[in-house]
């Protein structure tokens, strides 16, 4: 349960043969919209969420899948909401899915255990991976068996909206703003990449995923919105093709762009200032996009037999 998506997996585990997925979809509920720069969950979040949790129910019940493999998870837009435990309470009424609250470090490690499904990571040679969702983002330095660094910062896209896109299309003030703005709260980060010193940026699924989508419509080469491929090459001058023609273009300009999807039209400017932040400040030279991220990290803890 995103602070801006819904994710619903529903796969088949089997001893000794990875994991067989049989439902992957998703639903743009927009939970923090409207209250989470106020640490609330707003009425008409909450319905979204309620109605988008009842169809999951449906297919959860469908596969037959018993109470006790059900896993349901929440993030910051609960984690930080006064009223999260109230409204984890009327889900449960509603639905009969019990939901947990996991930490920011814990979500950070959950992306990490999905990304490297996806993305090999190599050994000895740490990557910097970034999840921006719309509460938090998360920042791991790792490689495929080891995580160096992690933290979760309460800086996510819906907050950065709130807090710095107030004209469209967004003015020079406002982005050096939002830079600003990231240049102290990320100041953990910056120390964090001094010591550990990658050079590949990861980008694990939401935004990433919309650049990648960008650029495949530039070419005529479509990706499923429902099931990309695991890893995705953005190259830079893409990247900046893109984010570039963002900055200049209002909502509907946006939106009609191929590939761009109605819940990324505006948090895909404030998600591109960070990306264009993180890469120009610590003057990373690669992108790869990961379309596996927290879901595919319980995914896998659960085949493993870990806990989740």
């Amino acid at each position: 349960m995103g602070t801006n998506t819904f994710h619903l997996l529903i796969a088949a585990l089997v001893p000794g043969a990875p994991p067989h997925v049989l439902v992957r979809t998703r639903t743009a509920v927009k939970l923090g919209e409207g209250g989470i720069s106020d640490g609330r969950i707003a009425e008409a979040a909450q319905e979204r969420a309620f109605k988008a949790l009842r169809a999951f129910r449906e297919e959860i019940d469908l596969h037959n899948v018993s109470e006790h493999d059900i896993r349901a998870v929440a993030t910051s837009a609960v984690r930080v909401a006064a009223n999260g435990p109230a409204f984890l309470e009327e889900v449960f009424a509603r639905t009969a899915i019990r939901v947990e609250v996991i930490p920011g470090g814990h979500e950070a490690e959950l992306i990490w255990a999905g990304v490297r499904e996806a993305v090999p990571l190599g050994d000895g040679q740490p990557s910097l991976l970034m999840d921006i969702g719309g509460g938090s983002i998360e920042f791991l330095i790792a490689d495929q068996t080891q995580i160096y660094w992690s933290q979760s910062f309460e800086i996510g896209a819906q907050r950065l909206l709130d807090k710095f896109f107030w004209r469209d299309p967004i003015t020079p003030a406002e982005i050096a703003a939002e830079k600003d703005f990231l240049a102290i709260a990320l100041t953990p980060l910056s120390a964090a990449v001094a010591q550990w010193r990658p050079t590949t940026l990861v980008g694990a699924s939401g935004s990433f995923d919309t650049f990648c989508d960008l650029e495949a419509a530039r070419h005529q080469q479509p990706r499923s919105t429902d099931n990309p491929p695991p890893e995705t090459e953005l190259p830079l001058p893409a990247f900046y093709h893109h984010f570039e023609q963002l900055l200049t273009l209002n909502h509907a300009e946006r939106l009609a762009l191929p590939g761009m999807t109605p819940l990324r039209a505006d948090m895909i400017v404030v998600a591109g200032i960070v990306i264009d932040w993180v890469i120009s400040t610590y003057r990373l030279t690669r992108i790869r996009v990961s379309a596996w991220a927290l879901k595919e990290g319980l995914l896998a803890r659960a085949a493993s037999g870990g806990a989740i």
